[in-house]
């Protein structure tokens, strides 16, 4: 695609239509102030290496954790820096396993600086038109690097958060729009529109983590948690494992109560990683939570299986999700048809503005989101923070959920925690395993709007 086709592509644009037609994001909000149009005319990137405490999934496991630093600069002289969090293995593991982990990470960077100048000198109206345009490019670029023909979307996707997180900015403040809830596109707020006064902390335990940790996270007030399973080695050495895992769990901890779920048991999130290669085995692993009385504590399973595997969900008893199998809306909506009933949203892995056309299609079909996490800093877990308190109840549940593991993983998490500008608040903090998200962290838009001092130093003299 060449910059002329470029911008002739960005006006006609369709933004994803849940009600099952495409109607162009700019008809939906006829009515309304006319939007800005942006030009961009300077583009910039960094990225900052922060080391990890080995986090196991997948059959490997990540070390090191590369920060994508955007700055976009519009014609008006206003200047935006987007984060965004790597996450290779996460986003495609076969990327991962042909490549050192640095290799991995610098071919998505690559692609993040591809995405950065395809846009220099273009124009946009809405992030999420943006993100349309460019995603195809970016992607076919990114198996052209990787070689890799098959190469997921989401590893796209994830390699543009840092680009939409400063498109968003930029679109705010060029809008004069002041908040959050302000900048959310008129299509989109009936399924961004709740307000929960508390939303829960989600630590998430690697595979071989012990019960015994598992239970201290429980007594220091975590009443949700999630739990990888998915051992290593073959099929029948996994389910063996993850039957012994899921047995040490109910025994340390199915006795507890808490207060944020209507049956007042703590509830079980499973996530394989799509490690499950059939049903059958997914049930002996469901049988035997019956067996020793775990099955109604499970509320929900994570990616049983590998996306290309189309086996119906919907019969097994519990509730199964989609997560990096629902790289867009197309892919939620396939997802939802195989009988999947929760979608792990993450505006922080797979851009806000596709993460919209999610939650948007969910709220339409009813079905119930939560945000998960990519193991990623301080100031982005605001931004996800931003999506999960306004989320739908999900069922069984009082407050909202997110996964939020970077506290245990990086090994400067406290230094990071520094770069945040509202690092004081306390929304930021755990408390007694919620996010107090009170009237203060809606007006002040969970601090996302503020620059940080850390961040704009980078292109200071650029």
């Amino acid at each position: 695609m060449n910059r002329r086709e470029f911008v002739g592509h960005t006006g006609s644009l369709l933004a994803v239509g849940t009600t099952g037609f495409s109607r162009k994001l700019t008809d939906m909000m006829a009515g309304q102030k006319p939007l800005a149009k942006i030009r961009i005319r300077n583009v910039n990137s960094n990225f900052e290496r922060e080391p990890l405490n080995p986090y196991r999934f997948k059959g490997s496991a990540i070390t090191d954790s590369w920060q994508a630093i955007s700055l976009l600069e519009s014609d008006s002289g206003i200047r935006k820096i987007g984060l965004g969090t790597q996450g290779v293995l996460w986003s495609d593991s076969s990327v991962f396993a042909a490549h050192s982990e640095s290799a991995g990470n610098a071919l998505m960077y690559a692609m993040t600086e591809r995405a950065l100048q395809l846009i220099k000198g273009t124009s946009f109206t809405t992030p999420v038109d943006l993100l349309d345009t460019i995603l195809p490019e970016v992607l076919s670029y990114g198996k052209q690097i990787t070689r890799n023909p098959d190469l997921r979307k989401t590893f796209a996707l994830n390699a543009l958060v840092s680009v939409d997180n400063a498109a968003w900015l930029l679109y705010a403040q060029e809008n004069k729009m002041a908040r959050f809830d302000d900048m959310i596109p008129a299509a989109y707020k009936p399924g961004l529109s709740h307000r929960h006064t508390k939303v829960a902390s989600i630590p998430s335990f690697s595979v071989g983590t012990t019960a015994e940790r598992i239970k201290t996270a429980a007594d220091e007030g975590y009443f949700i948690m999630k739990l990888k399973t998915g051992s290593a080695g073959t099929q029948s050495e996994m389910i063996e494992k993850d039957i012994a895992f899921l047995t040490a769990v109910h025994k340390a901890i199915g006795h507890y109560e808490t207060p944020y779920t209507k049956t007042g048991k703590i509830p079980y999130y499973f996530d394989a990683n799509g490690r499950y290669e059939k049903k059958e085995t997914l049930l002996r692993f469901l049988d035997h939570a019956k067996k020793i009385g775990a099955f109604d504590q499970i509320a929900v399973i994570e990616e049983p299986f590998e996306e290309n595997n189309d086996v119906f969900v919907g019969d097994l008893g519990v509730r199964v999700a989609a997560d990096e199998s629902a790289h867009t809306v197309e892919d939620a909506a396939r997802r939802i048809e195989q009988g999947y009933s929760a979608i792990a949203v993450k505006a922080i892995a797979k851009t806000l503005s596709m993460t919209m056309k999610i939650t948007q299609l969910a709220y339409e079909k009813k079905i119930p989101c939560f945000c998960a996490d990519l193991t990623v800093n301080p100031i982005l877990v605001d931004w996800n923070k931003s999506v999960a308190a306004r989320l739908p109840p999900f069922p069984g549940m009082t407050v909202g959920l997110q996964e939020t593991n970077g506290h245990q993983y990086y090994k400067n998490w406290n230094t990071m925690m520094g770069y945040h500008p509202k690092a004081a608040a306390s929304w930021t903090q755990t408390q007694k395993g919620v996010y107090l998200t009170d009237a203060s962290f809606y007006e002040q838009s969970a601090g996302i709007f503020d620059p940080s001092a850390h961040y704009e130093a980078v292109f200071a003299d650029k």
